[in-house]
């Protein structure tokens, strides 16, 4: 069941998926997602607070744009929404506790890179970019 109603989300998600991330609206479609044959995929857990507005997605968008290597894919759910989508991305990301916005980095189906709320909230989105990049460059 939704939390927001769609008209709220729908700029939001469309932030992401304009930047080239696929909207992952099922359980199946973040299993396929995550699957060891997909090679780098980068998850996204967008949300409507104001650290996904201010330092997630401008920190997400700006890693890809400008990054010289990039995953092979690029995922989001939306927390408080597709809650059966955004409960299995969870699962993949256990064992760290379910946090929104996070970002999250996986190689050959497995967890390689983790940002967390905490991490989000508490620094600048170039430091987040940053960040990103650096993941991007060990493991893509």
């Amino acid at each position: 069941m939704a939390t927001y109603p769609e008209y709220m989300v729908a700029p939001i998600r469309q932030d992401l998926v304009e930047a080239g991330f696929e909207q992952l609206m099922t359980p199946e479609e973040v299993d396929a997602a995550l699957t060891p044959d997909q090679g780098t995929v980068l998850v996204a857990v967008n949300s409507v607070c104001g650290c996904a507005a201010g330092k997630a997605r401008p920190a997400l968008k700006l890693a890809v744009a400008s990054a010289d290597k990039k995953p092979n894919k690029l995922v989001t759910v939306f927390a408080g929404m597709e809650t059966e989508a955004v409960n299995k991305v969870r699962e993949h990301l256990l064992p760290y506790p379910p946090s929104s916005p996070c970002i999250a980095l996986f190689k050959d189906g497995e967890l390689v890179h983790m940002i967390e709320r905490y991490h989000i909230e508490g620094n600048d989105m170039m430091r987040i970019a940053n960040n990103l990049q650096g993941a991007f460059e060990e493991y893509c």
